[in-house]
């Protein structure tokens, strides 16, 4: 399977584009609220010291997206599509993150919609690893259709690990939504 882990996707709201080295200070601009970690392993990624290695795995992977908002040309934070490797051969979207403005409903299901839609050009299935006290990540999620499936240890890169709980969306059950939300 061929599957392109930096498309340029766009919606009516938004553009996400590969990171670039020069998004370092756009991207930590959108990271740098507290409330947006507070249900993350990792609480003080705000702090421009804690998000700088973040970011440095977040290039280096080759596989994550900025988020833009189109009107106002500004970066509102980033996702990313990976390979667990306790899972080879399926595609996983994660590491994602929006300013607390975007929150709530119409700009997390734009996003969701793009990389989603651009999963299942390839698979009938997508994955989405959440942290367990991320309990806000979880209801969108689950909002969206997935369904959690089991809980595990995720590398956040850097030598750290995470408990996390995996979720699997299938291409019917992600149908149903868009003919309801959509």
């Amino acid at each position: 399977m061929v599957f392109d882990r930096q498309p340029v996707l766009e919606g009516p709201q938004l553009l996400l584009r590969p990171l670039q080295l020069d998004d370092r200070e756009a991207l930590f601009a959108a990271a740098s609220d507290p409330a947006i970690w507070a249900g993350h392993p990792v609480k003080n990624r705000y702090e421009q010291a804690v998000f700088d290695p973040y970011f440095d795995i977040l290039l280096a992977s080759g596989e994550t997206l900025v988020v833009i908002d189109k009107a106002k040309d500004q970066v509102i934070g980033c996702s990313r599509y990976y390979t667990p490797g306790v899972r080879p051969g399926t595609i996983a979207v994660g590491y994602t993150f929006l300013m607390p403005a975007y929150w709530g409903g119409a700009t997390n299901f734009e996003l969701k919609t793009l990389m989603f839609d651009h999963v299942f050009d390839s698979v009938d299935e997508v994955w989405l690893d959440i942290g367990p006290t991320n309990i806000r990540s979880q209801k969108a999620t689950m909002k969206l259709g997935a369904k959690k499936v089991f809980a595990g240890c995720l590398d956040l890169g850097a030598g750290r690990e995470a408990d996390y709980f995996s979720y699997t969306l299938s291409r019917a059950d992600w149908d149903a939504v868009r003919a309801v939300k959509g």
